[in-house]
């Protein structure tokens, strides 16, 4: 790390263990000149506290290298740093101008020209050019493409390949049309732009060090403790209102509401229903609004027994979801009656899932000579899961004892959980998804991924497939509305997964901090907010 990185990385560790001004105040008075420098360190430190934002979250980001994760704690610190040729609208999915003014689609779908904002730099001084969004394209597709890029396919899955026609102009050429193309070029995983030249200095990873063109820049990460962020004074837009950011780590939610309460933290995230009045009665503010996710189990469906549709009816079965959502949940998310979100195209309120029958589930159990199960679950709150991995599935193993089956947990963090679900080693895993562009295959497309971290049940059936690439390349309007529900209709009738709950967006922040927001994609834009 260079020197002035290790400098501001100290203050702003300083800033940390001073938030709560009152921890950091002397003791006794000795003289007025001790009163006034007293008095100037005051100043000073309350100086600094107001030029930094804390946002504490359950856990550390898996990396910062936006073509090399997927998940929602690395993205919320991600698009601080990175930006993409697109954006979405504040309130919306709605697709915005970013780091292209503006472009143009051919009559048949297949060849989009982008054209460039100028003078953009990244944050290690080179250029933002043609050159570049080729290069940050290019990397995800074949043969370039890695199985640890899990976004390339959502993506550039239809891209056939990019052409840097002039310094700002860039022509992108797709192997069949894409109806939500633009939409995922504004996604904040696998569309941002980074550097070139810091991809080539790092092995191409740049996990550890971020580098794009947003309003902050990367000082440092501390595992298990924070990422340090500040603004970028050379950006090319509105500069952020507030100097620093640090990203606080506390996995538990009940500390990090304390933290918020102490003002060790502005802002938190992944609480639930329990400490809503709490958080209030503190004289702090709640954040409330519709999620776009979905909570749910999935069925391992390579694995015997589960490789048979009627088995995975039959633990379903077992689960009494509208019950257990109330229980968890306490009215901050409604029972999933459906994968898609009530708001978005493709939701038909016929879509039927598996319907609670303890009786039937029991019988059917036992005659298919299910007597164990093993379940694999995270520590963690999550965006459409606030009351945590591990509290989800011991409500359910509970209604699987009452079915006559035993099932066992195996709880890991939320870093090791992701490379069990990789390994494959479960019968039932749970997992969620928060949209990334407000398009319905971003969703259904999750049980025709090929990457396994994406496609957690490993689904594969040629007909729901064939479905996909339909509902892909179909234009906007009632005929795509319908390939969409027709894909909800097969997952239930399959039982591929078991839906349970879509979350309400709940998060915490103190009084003084002015603007702040929670974006529907499951991220914080930090660089508009402040506070007094």
């Amino acid at each position: 790390m260079k020197k002035s990185k290790r400098l501001l990385a100290a203050v702003l560790a300083a800033v940390i263990a001073c938030a709560g001004l009152t921890a950091c105040s002397g003791g006794g008075k000795s003289s007025t000149a001790a009163e006034s420098g007293a008095a100037s360190a005051a100043d000073t430190s309350k100086s600094r506290a107001q030029d930094t934002l804390i946002y504490a979250q359950g856990a550390d980001p898996r990396g910062l290298d936006p073509a090399l994760v997927d998940d929602g704690e690395s993205a919320k610190i991600m698009v601080n740093i990175y930006e993409g040729l697109l954006k979405y609208d504040k309130d919306s999915t709605k697709v915005l101008p970013s780091l292209a003014e503006s472009w143009d689609v051919s009559d048949d779908g297949l060849t989009y020209t982008f054209h460039l904002k100028k003078g953009v730099k990244f944050q290690d001084g080179t250029d933002f050019n043609a050159e570049a969004v080729k290069f940050n394209i290019d990397r995800q597709l074949a043969p370039n493409v890695t199985e640890d890029m899990g976004y390339a396919g959502f993506v550039f899955g239809s891209v056939k390949d990019v052409e840097a026609v002039d310094e700002n102009t860039v022509k992108i050429n797709m192997k069949a049309a894409c109806t939500p193309f633009l939409n995922n070029l504004a996604m904040c995983l696998g569309a941002p732009m980074v550097s070139p030249k810091a991809l080539k200095d790092n092995n191409n990873n740049v996990n550890e060090h971020p580098c794009g063109t947003g309003p902050y820049k990367f000082v440092s990460w501390t595992k298990g403790q924070n990422v340090v962020l500040t603004r970028n004074d050379e950006y090319w837009g509105d500069k952020a209102l507030t100097k620093n950011v640090i990203f606080k780590f506390i996995k538990d939610n009940s500390a990090r509401v304390v933290a918020l309460s102490n003002g060790e933290a502005d802002m938190i995230d992944g609480i639930d229903a329990t400490v809503v009045s709490q958080i209030e009665s503190a004289g702090n503010k709640i954040y409330e609004a519709p999620g776009m996710n979905i909570n749910y189990l999935a069925y391992n469906t390579t694995k015997a027994p589960f490789t048979d549709a009627k088995v995975r009816t039959a633990v379903s079965q077992a689960i009494n979801v509208p019950e257990l959502v109330k229980s968890l949940y306490q009215g901050y998310a409604d029972p999933a009656t459906s994968v898609l979100p009530t708001f978005m195209e493709g939701y038909d309120e016929s879509v039927k899932q598996v319907a609670f029958d303890q009786a039937a589930a029991k019988s059917a159990l036992a005659a298919a000579g299910v007597k164990t199960i093993h379940m694999i679950t995270y520590t963690n709150p999550r965006p459409y899961n606030t009351a945590n991995g591990q509290a989800l599935a011991e409500a359910i193993q509970g209604y699987l004892r009452n079915a006559g089956v035993e099932a066992t947990i195996d709880a890991y963090d939320w870093t090791t959980y992701k490379e069990k679900v990789k390994a494959g080693d479960y019968d039932v895993c749970f997992y969620g998804w928060t949209g990334d562009n407000g398009d319905p295959d971003n969703f259904m497309n999750l049980m025709a991924d090929k990457d396994p971290t994406m496609n957690v049940a490993r689904y594969d059936n040629a007909d729901y497939k064939a479905l996909i690439a339909k509902g892909l390349a179909a234009k906007a309007g009632d005929e795509r509305d319908k390939i969409y529900t027709d894909l909800e209709k097969k997952a239930a009738e399959e039982a591929v997964w078991l839906p349970i709950s879509h979350g309400k967006t709940l998060c915490g922040y103190r009084s003084n901090v002015k603007d702040f927001y929670y974006h529907m994609t499951g991220v914080v834009f930090l660089s508009g907010v402040s506070k007094s």
